[in-house]
């Protein structure tokens, strides 16, 4: 009988390899001589074994492959799964509206909501629940999610045994992904420190040389780091020199992760002080007008977004795209309408200019505040806009900054291109140059300064539809980024698009190099003392503008 079985298996390896993987892997997992249940037999045992057999009865269930098994173990890790009191099901529940919304464990078909006096919860000991993680990280090594495989990966190897260890290297041999392979080598690598064979200890040494993980770093620092003695834990000197060299390169790298958070968090409010001031330069450059009710048309475009959203509930991706011109359109309008019915009257009288617009802003915020509320309104950001790519253990960028950074850059190139290659912008520059020689050929000034306050206003509401992204939309949301978008207009240079641009990174970098050794408001003040001794060397910023109307 044994002679057949051993011909049976030789058999099954050399025509049948994928069934022969399967036969070693319930042979590895099941005792000999003992028959693997069916999943409903399995899942029965799971409901009606009593508290001290439940432990036998969750290691029979994960050895059933099914596509419910991880689905029931998780809820059993969980604490949400329940036997129905009226019939004996076995169910998965999770809390909903004061009751538990449920699907049925065996097949996963959505049932009525209950009370929770009508369930009873499969409870367990912390011994189970080690055991449970057991399960289902060796159950989540076999899935076709590469992430789900490196959490599983990540769960053994922090405490493992020679048995998972030795799971894990045979994983290794058939995984093609690279983040695992790493952490892989780095559980080997850590596992291999504890060796007595010199050899493994240095061949560990140079495999977390490469790596950049938390657990490398605090283990090389706990072997470099003298006792009170003056000792070091590791006695052996190469291999006490070659941890040290490691501990050096891999804090290096993390200095540079450091540096590279601080720059695009730098550059990130940056591209908003740059949306933000982008509207402001035009028309300050061109017109000489002190717009301080620049803030709130930002806070238009916002409004705008919290509007399209309640339009357009299920549907926020959408809605913001489709924000982005309407914001342009709802603020541009306001910004021509408030030229035509105030600021034409007021030109070359700039106090008077300050204080019609600082008028008008609050005029703009009560209207605001009428409609909506003086409440903050929160809107949601899509979900291709939500959480952060981790790039490393160490280095995270978060989406919403990320696609901020990207259309600051593409605004900005449209409004240069807008500036550059049409008669509008033709007439702009015409204007900015020298308002009177542009009237005297025949350019019809008055349009263009309407026009050009409506385009900058425009810019300015969609700067609001971004700043929706990142804050809570309310009355007062310009007023927060009005002074900051002047100090960027006069820095980069009056009427300068690239200046606005260089000014706007370089004083978002600046504030987030500061904000961890000043704090974030002396960060802004030391900013400000920048800026103002810089105007005292270059008053004209950093890019002036050149010919006639620089002189004049």
């Amino acid at each position: 009988m044994k002679l057949h079985r051993l011909l049976a298996n030789i058999v099954k390896l050399l025509i049948f390899p994928a069934l022969a993987l399967s036969a070693a892997a319930q042979a590895q997992a099941v005792e000999p001589g003992v028959t693997v249940p069916s999943f409903s037999e399995a899942l029965t045992a799971l409901k009606d074994s009593p508290l001290s057999q439940r432990g036998r009865a969750i290691e029979r269930f994960a050895q059933i492959r099914h596509p419910q098994t991880l689905t029931v173990l998780q809820a059993l890790l969980k604490g949400n799964l329940f036997v129905l009191k009226n019939d004996g099901r076995l169910v998965i529940g999770e809390t909903e509206n004061g009751g538990y919304r449920l699907w049925q464990a065996d097949t996963g078909d959505s049932l009525a909501a209950v009370e929770s006096s009508r369930l009873d919860r499969i409870n367990l000991t912390n011994r189970m629940r080690s055991q449970l993680r057991m399960s289902i990280a060796l159950l989540q090594l076999k899935a076709t999610d590469p992430e789900i495989r490196l959490n599983a990966v990540r769960d053994l190897g922090k405490n493992p045994d020679d048995e998972t260890l030795s799971l894990l290297k045979d994983q290794s041999l058939r995984e093609n992904d690279a983040a695992i392979q790493q952490a892989l080598q780095l559980t080997f690598a850590l596992q291999d420190l504890d060796s007595s064979d010199r050899a493994l200890r240095l061949a560990a040494l140079e495999a977390l040389n490469r790596q950049t993980s938390p657990e490398a770093l605090n283990r090389l620092r706990a072997l470099t780091r003298k006792d009170a003695n003056g000792g070091y834990p590791e006695q052996d000197a190469q291999v006490l020199k070659l941890a040290k060299s490691a501990l050096v390169k891999i804090e290096a790298r993390l200095q540079f992760y450091a540096a590279a958070e601080t720059v695009f968090f730098g550059l990130s409010l940056g591209a908003v002080l740059v949306l933000a001031a982008i509207g402001l330069s035009i028309t300050f450059g061109v017109m000489g007008v002190i717009n301080m009710a620049h803030g709130e048309l930002m806070m238009l475009g916002a409004y705008t977004t919290y509007v399209m959203q309640q339009i357009l509930p299920n549907y926020l991706g959408l809605a913001l795209l489709l924000s982005i011109p309407l914001a342009f359109i709802i603020s541009g309008l306001t910004g021509i309408v408030i030229e035509r019915g105030i600021i034409r009257f007021l030109y070359g009288r700039p106090l008077e200019t300050l204080l019609a617009t600082f008028g008008v802003s609050l005029f703009l915020q009560q209207t605001v505040r009428s409609i909506f509320s003086p409440l903050n309104r929160s809107v949601t950001a899509p979900d291709w806009m939500s959480g952060s790519w981790q790039v490393n253990e160490y280095l995270s960028l978060t989406w919403n900054r990320l696609y901020i950074f990207i259309f600051c850059l593409l605004v900005f190139t449209l409004l240069l291109q807008i500036l550059r290659r049409t008669r509008l912008g033709l007439e702009v520059r015409a204007v900015a140059q020298n308002r009177n020689m542009a009237k005297a050929m025949g350019i019809p000034v008055a349009r263009v300064d309407a026009m050009t306050f409506g385009l900058g206003s425009g810019v300015a509401g969609v700067a609001g539809v971004a700043l929706s992204q990142i804050t809570n939309v309310g009355p007062n949301l310009g007023q927060a980024y009005i002074v900051d978008s002047f100090m960027v207009v006069v820095f980069g240079g009056v009427g300068n698009l690239w200046g606005t641009l260089v000014a706007g990174f370089i004083l978002g970098i600046a504030n987030k190099v500061l904000e961890p050794f000043a704090g974030a408001v002396l960060a802004k003040i030391l900013v400000l003392v920048f800026i103002i001794l810089f105007i005292q060397k270059r008053p004209r910023g950093l890019f002036p503008q050149k010919g006639r109307a620089a002189e004049a």
